[in-house]
């Protein structure tokens, strides 16, 4: 069954709950709206974005440290209150997205961060190869678009499938996460640090890399 925009923007002011987590539970429920939110309520996600509004300064730095010290990331995530900040879901929840910022190298928390110089160059690229194709303007427009969502999911963290659980976002993580706690959660920032990135290596150096790779 094909869920429309508009039985997932309903789904949304009924519950506000996410749109990808309104998408599923319409399309998990055949379209049914009653089904779709007590879907959401049992998965806890009906009130998540309702906490979203409040004020969250209270939190953790997190740091995760991969590949024998090769790669470092450290993250701020903010909740309501220090009680929450020392709670074991939360902190969990801390170390889990330092760990996938070190997998997935995200650029950005979110796609407001993205410079609209970068998705322009983006849509200028992607409108290149569409016209290449043969592709009419209105398909051309309709495949930028798509195109430019799936850079967005690449890019920005939130919107990145969740490395230990691929089935949701890391948006989708959040929300489960502020359900249970019962506080608003927000992913601030982060910086990721890659041993000897932006360095460059001696002559020797790569001579010696190259060599081993070889099996020389």
């Amino acid at each position: 069954m094909s869920i429309t925009a508009a039985q997932v923007n309903e789904l949304r002011k009924a519950t506000g709950a996410g749109l990808m987590d309104c998408k599923k539970a319409l399309t998990e429920t055949g379209g049914d709206m009653e089904k779709s939110i007590d879907y959401l309520r049992k998965k806890g996600l009906a009130a998540a974005s309702k906490k979203a509004g409040r004020v969250a300064t209270e939190g953790l730095v997190g740091s995760y440290i991969h590949a024998g010290g090769k790669i470092g990331v450290l993250v701020e995530v903010n909740c309501e209150t220090d009680f929450v900040a020392k709670n074991e879901s939360f902190q969990t929840f801390v170390k889990d997205i330092a760990m996938h910022i070190a997998a997935t190298a995200p650029q950005c928390v979110r796609r407001e961060e993205v410079q609209e110089a970068v998705i322009e160059r983006e849509k200028e690229i992607y409108r290149a190869k569409a016209r290449e194709s043969g592709k009419p303007d209105n398909i051309i427009e309709k495949i930028i678009e798509g195109q430019i969502n799936k850079f967005y999911a690449e890019i920005c963290l939130i919107e990145q499938p969740f490395v230990k659980d691929p089935d949701k976002t890391i948006q989708t993580y959040l929300n489960e996460t502020i359900a249970t706690i019962g506080e608003n959660i927000s992913i601030r920032r982060f910086a990721r640090f890659v041993l000897g990135e932006g360095l460059a290596k001696k002559e020797s150096d790569f001579a010696a890399e190259v060599a081993a790779a070889a099996g020389v």
